[in-house]
């Protein structure tokens, strides 16, 4: 289901791809990464390891030699010259997305089990207009959790958002709007805008960061936003 919230230029790597099981990955951490993870507990050093081989064998694809890929401000992994990306792991689910930067100014994703968020989370992580929607789409469409799109819609942005201002975006800083394209059931795809609140310079010497675009995508259990924004005058 990644490759549905991505555009064609985008590399996209899941776990399950890789001739890995969680030890060999674990096993193929740089000694600077295994350094940095080495106070976590197992199953958070296994998420590393796994979406960090996910990003290697990305850059492979892309004609990049491996090397570590550490973690910088507030956890973001840190890219080689030349590319951007973005590391998500939930339960059983793995993955890194790349693209050279001369196409992609930034990226962000993130997937999440398709279930309901837990009571007050919604209203935590959401303006009161986003909750409003949130409630309306669930009562015109029950199998699809909205609050978890929301809530992965935010993470998306924030993925995008950081590593162009190295600065904290909360979940009240951007306004997402969510627009279903396809619902069929459990399953549904559509497209999403934020549109950021509070300061929107960035200091890539970029444009600032008014609004980002993206899709999302519910299907196999999970869902799924994108945030993919382009370059000055890119498509």
């Amino acid at each position: 289901m990644i490759r549905d919230v991505l555009p064609d230029d985008v590399v996209a790597v899941t776990f399950d791809e890789l001739d890995l099981d969680d030890a060999a990955a674990l096993a193929a951490l740089y000694p600077v990464e295994a350094e940095q993870i080495s106070g976590a507990v197992e199953s958070r050093r296994v998420e590393f390891a796994a979406a960090r081989a996910c990003a290697r064998e990305a850059m492979a694809r892309l004609g990049l030699p491996a090397g570590p890929i550490t973690r910088g401000g507030r956890g973001m992994p840190v890219w080689p010259a030349g590319v951007v990306g973005t590391l998500t792991h939930t339960a059983g689910l793995r993955a890194a997305a790349l693209a050279p930067v001369d196409r992609v100014r930034s990226l962000g994703l993130d997937v999440e089990p398709h279930g309901p968020l837990s009571g007050g989370v919604l209203e935590a992580v959401s303006l009161p207009e986003e909750a409003a929607w949130v409630r309306a789409a669930r009562g015109a469409e029950r199998a699809v959790h909205w609050d978890r799109l929301l809530f992965t819609a935010k993470e998306a942005t924030y993925k995008a958002w950081f590593p162009l201002t190295r600065r904290w975006l909360g979940f009240a800083d951007a306004h997402i709007t969510l627009t279903p394209t396809v619902v069929d059931g459990g399953s549904a795809s559509g497209v999403l805008r934020s549109r950021i609140l509070i300061d929107p310079h960035a200091v890539d010497g970029g444009p600032d960061l008014v609004e980002f675009r993206g899709r999302w995508a519910v299907r196999d259990g999970y869902v799924a936003s994108a945030v993919v924004l382009r370059p000055a005058g890119g498509r």
